[in-house]
């Protein structure tokens, strides 16, 4: 069975074909530029490996139509292609960010889901036109081919009324829905299965902090394998410091700015969304770059280092707390699974707690789930890389298998 996998966004989509017996990726890339006068799309066979081809191409893609025509037409090619025609894929899955309440887990699309996607277009304006275009798109190039949505906020559906209400009038969340929704739940679930896996628990048994560290940061704290409290909140912008999202901010910030720097609300949105984090404190959004300056004695890139780790550390202590029995802390995406300096600083001084790192497995790199913690430790401290392409296929196939 060959799934396809989209995540499209406003002017580009990432897509994924694989195959689900060996669970391999036979190509995947990017199209993006959708609609400017010079579009791009870089196309990879057998992504990752030895065997890995990439082939980029420049030309106009009006729409998304025409972008996703270009893909079929690279993933049937006679000379390049991995399938004879359209008719081998077999299911298609879509990244969705925005459920909202009404949708708490995966499901096959049809008018209703489409319905509900575009219910929450308020709550996700950037996100959910997009992901609702994919589908459509998809609907249109290969149909008859079942659909699937996989949503970012469906894992954290299972928390508790009073973790996901915000101390506000309850008519805004009434009728509004404003609450926190939380979002990266892809990859905190799969984590979650691979976690219970590697330490030989059923999934229902345990309880773990996930951190999920990239460019866009959120933890969750998960008791008996579901989610009950995630940093993200009605949008991604609340909770860690990020890239170059600023979290959690007093919320007063926000008419203080519009009134003194002369910007309206949505230029603010932007600023916290766009200017700030790590970029805004140092002018660097990379972990990498800022470690670089850091070694030469930057001041602004140390200091947006330890605001960064701070907020992490700060949020496993408030987890503990509301958790009790700890099986793992997990790190996982770009900066989880491969950052070593951050990992050491934000378990340093956790010993109380009973988390302590083995500083040369924590410097190891490997793409396998692995304990970094000291021997003995009372909380163990895992790798585990994310794989959110592969979660969203593996629930598609399961979703549809048969039909």
């Amino acid at each position: 069975m060959n799934v396809l996998v989209i995540n499209a966004g406003s002017s580009s989509f990432k897509y994924q074909l694989i195959d689900m017996d060996r669970h391999h990726v036979l190509c995947g890339g990017l199209v993006e530029r959708i609609g400017e006068v010079m579009g791009r799309m870089v196309h990879k066979i057998a992504p990752d490996s030895d065997a890995e081809e990439k082939i980029t191409t420049e030309r106009p893609f009006a729409n998304h139509v025409e972008g996703m025509k270009a893909v079929v037409a690279a993933i049937t090619d006679p000379q390049k292609g991995v399938i004879k025609s359209k008719d081998e894929v077999h299911a298609i899955g879509h990244r969705v960010v925005m459920g909202g309440e009404a949708i708490k887990e995966s499901v096959i699309i049809d008018d209703r889901i489409k319905e509900l996607i575009r219910d929450n277009f308020h709550l996700s304006p950037l996100h959910n036109p997009a992901n609702l275009a994919g589908i459509e798109v998809a609907e249109e190039l290969f149909p008859g081919v079942p659909n699937v949505g996989v949503f970012d906020t469906e894992f954290h559906q299972t928390m508790p009324e009073a973790a996901y209400l915000y101390p506000l009038p309850y008519s805004v969340y009434t009728e509004y829905r404003v609450r926190r929704y939380g979002f990266h739940g892809t990859s905190h679930r799969y984590v979650t299965r691979k976690t219970a896996e590697f330490l030989g628990k059923s999934v229902n048994e345990v309880n773990l902090i996930t951190c999920h560290l990239g460019n866009g940061c959120s933890m969750a704290a998960v008791k008996n394998g579901k989610c009950v409290d995630t940093t993200m909140g009605t949008t991604p912008l609340d909770g860690l410091m990020m890239g170059t999202r600023c979290g959690s901010i007093d919320p007063a910030i926000v008419p203080f700015l519009v009134e003194k720097m002369g910007k309206s609300a949505g230029e603010v949105d932007m600023l916290m969304n766009k200017e700030s984090g790590l970029k805004g404190i140092c002018g660097l959004n990379d972990m990498r770059d800022i470690h670089a300056a850091c070694e030469k004695g930057d001041a602004r890139a140390a200091l947006a280092l330890d605001m960064f780790v701070y907020r992490i550390k700060k949020y496993i202590g408030a987890y503990m707390a509301v958790l009790g029995r700890l099986d793992a802390v997990v790190f996982t995406a770009g900066i989880g699974e491969n950052d070593d300096i951050v990992r050491a600083r934000v378990c340093d001084g956790l010993d109380h707690l009973g988390i302590a790192l083995d500083l040369d497995a924590n410097a190891v790199r490997s793409s396998t789930p692995r304990s970094i913690s000291k021997p003995g430790t009372a909380v163990p401290v895992l790798i585990v890389p994310t794989n959110e392409e592969l979660e969203i296929a593996l629930t598609t196939a399961r979703l549809t298998e048969g039909k």
